[in-house]
C-alpha cells in the first residue's frame, strides 16, 4: 500500500465514487442493488473507503448480524472492492484489516464472509462450520463460508446468521 493511502468512513458525496468501483471489478456481477439497499440501512454498517490522492481507490462494508436466539455481535464482510488501476496493492487488505480491527474495538466477536478462501485466508479467516449462512449455499461455495473470531471472544454458538433484509436474498447466496 502506497504512503499516501488513507482509510476512512464512507461519506454521502462518495457514493458515485463507490458506486463507480464495482461493476469495474465485477463485470459478471451486478452488486449495485446489494451495495445500495445496505448504504441505506439505518444503522448496523460500516462503510469504509481507501483514497489515494484525495481519489476513491477502494471500498468495503461490514453489516452488523447475529445469530438467532442469542445476543451475540457478529458481522458480514461485503461487498469489497479495488479499482482496478490499484489491485494488487494493498488497498483492500488495508480495508478489511481496518474494518476487522474497528469492529473489535466495538465488541464483535466475530466476522462471516463469503469469499475466495485464498483471498481472506491471509487475514485469519477459515471455514465456518457452527454458524450456517442465511440461505442454502451450493455444495461448491461451501468453502467459501469462513469467519474469523476477533481479539479472544469465544467462537459464536451455532445456528444461523441473522442478517438485515437486503442480504435476505437466495440470489446473493447462489449461482
Amino acid at each position: 500500500m502506497s504512503p499516501e493511502t488513507e482509510i476512512r468512513e464512507s461519506l454521502p458525496g462518495d457514493r458515485a465514487a463507490i458506486e463507480s468501483l464495482y461493476p469495474a471489478a465485477f463485470p459478471d456481477e451486478d452488486l449495485l442493488p446489494l451495495l445500495r439497499a445496505l448504504l441505506q440501512e439505518p444503522a448496523g454498517v460500516l462503510s469504509l473507503v481507501a483514497t489515494v490522492d484525495a481519489a476513491i481507490a477502494g471500498h468495503v462494508l461490514f453489516t452488523n448480524c447475529g445469530i438467532a436466539g442469542t445476543t451475540e455481535a457478529l458481522a458480514l464482510l461485503g461487498p469489497l472492492a479495488v479499482a482496478t488501476a490499484r489491485q494488487r496493492q494493498g488497498v483492500g487488505s488495508a480495508l478489511v484489516r481496518t474494518g476487522l480491527q474497528r469492529l473489535e474495538d466495538a465488541g464483535v466477536a466475530q466476522v462471516c464472509v463469503l469469499g475466495d478462501p485464498g483471498y481472506y485466508g491471509r487475514f485469519g479467516f477459515a471455514p465456518e462450520e457452527a454458524v450456517a449462512p442465511p440461505c442454502p449455499l451450493p455444495g461448491e461455495w461451501r468453502a467459501a463460508w469462513q469467519s474469523i473470531t476477533l481479539s479472544h471472544a469465544e467462537p459464536s454458538r451455532p445456528g444461523t446468521l441473522t442478517v438485515p433484509p437486503p442480504w435476505q436474498q437466495p440470489a446473493l447466496w447462489g449461482p
